[in-house]
């Protein structure tokens, strides 16, 4: 019997236990509420956990608010942003600061955590209506650009000292966004064509090529999305009541069955990273259900935190 290094399994082997573990994941995977009917607005989006565990959503009770909820489903006002601004998608920076796509003043704005200090961190005219947002571990933001009122959309790169630059235009709908955990790929898809890109992305420039087809569904519309660590990625089939659990090689591995009928956008938290909430536009409301690997984001902050323990010590 060959014996491997702890921690190491061959090919072959990695594939099958990942395997089992995903059958065993669509046998036991249910939905929850955490957040119940009518808490959030129907404009409820934009899920994001911080460090602390907090998760945080767009349009508490009313537009134009980001809400806050604990790990017991606590809920409370966080924050109201400027007047004429709308959040969609939230992510957080290695500093802990928020950064939020507002679709109606064409900015991504950048929230302090401390003082709860909002400022512009990047603004473009020619946007139609930033709605999500994906983060690498530079910084480096993706901006996904949709205009609905002839179902086209823009790709966006923001850089960390928020420089705005077209990555690509003519698109689809472009709607759910995501960076892959080896920060190797970027994938896009677009709601109305119902359809997933996967690009090459240059970890050190940021900047992407190979444009190709991941997956494309033949009904119901695509929202947001986010990966696990192992490449997974977790899409809300808006319309279809689902998420659906897609491999790296575009297979689709799972729908998890939700109780509301348009999810938004998903995200990861939870002490081990591997609790995934889902945002709910026909319900204002938010269902969790634990996933088998833990959330790419979730694992790149913690082991950031821990690298920098280590270095203090």
């Amino acid at each position: 019997m060959t014996i491997f290094p702890s921690g190491f399994l061959p090919f072959r082997s990695a594939a099958l236990v990942c395997s089992l573990v995903f059958t065993s994941f669509v046998a036991q995977a249910q939905t929850r509420d955490l957040v119940p009917d009518g808490v959030f607005t129907s404009g409820i989006e934009g899920p994001a956990v911080d460090a602390q565990g907090n998760l945080y959503a767009v349009n508490f009770a009313e537009e134009g608010t980001i809400g806050v909820v604990d790990a017991e489903g606590q809920t409370r006002l966080w924050l109201r942003l400027p007047e004429g601004s709308i959040g969609n998608g939230i992510r957080f920076g290695r500093a802990g600061e928020m950064y939020v796509a507002d679709y109606t003043g064409h900015n991504i704005l950048k929230i302090q955590p401390d003082t709860q200090a909002v400022s512009v961190h990047a603004h473009e005219v020619q946007m139609n209506q930033p709605n999500d947002i994906a983060i690498a571990r530079d910084g480096r933001l993706y901006a996904s650009d949709p205009k609905w009122a002839d179902n086209t959309g823009n790709l966006w790169m923001i850089t960390p000292t928020g420089e705005v630059q077209l990555l690509e235009n003519g698109m689809g709908t472009t709607n759910g966004i995501e960076v892959s955990a080896d920060e190797k790929t970027l994938y896009v898809n677009e709601s109305v064509q119902r359809r997933v890109w996967q690009y090459d992305r240059d970890p050190a420039s940021g900047r992407l090529s190979n444009k190709r087809l991941l997956i494309e569904f033949a009904d119901h519309g695509l929202d947001g999305m986010r990966s696990d660590t192992q490449g997974n990625l977790y899409i809300a089939r808006y319309g279809a009541g689902v998420v659906a659990v897609v491999s790296p090689e575009g297979r689709l591995v799972n729908s998890i069955r939700l109780k509301g009928e348009k999810p938004t956008n998903v995200a990861f938290g939870g002490a081990d990273g591997r609790k995934v909430y889902v945002t709910l536009q026909d319900r204002g409301a938010i269902e969790t259900f634990a996933a088998p690997y833990p959330g790419r984001e979730w694992a790149l902050w913690r082991d950031q935190a821990v690298g920098e323990v280590q270095a203090a010590d």
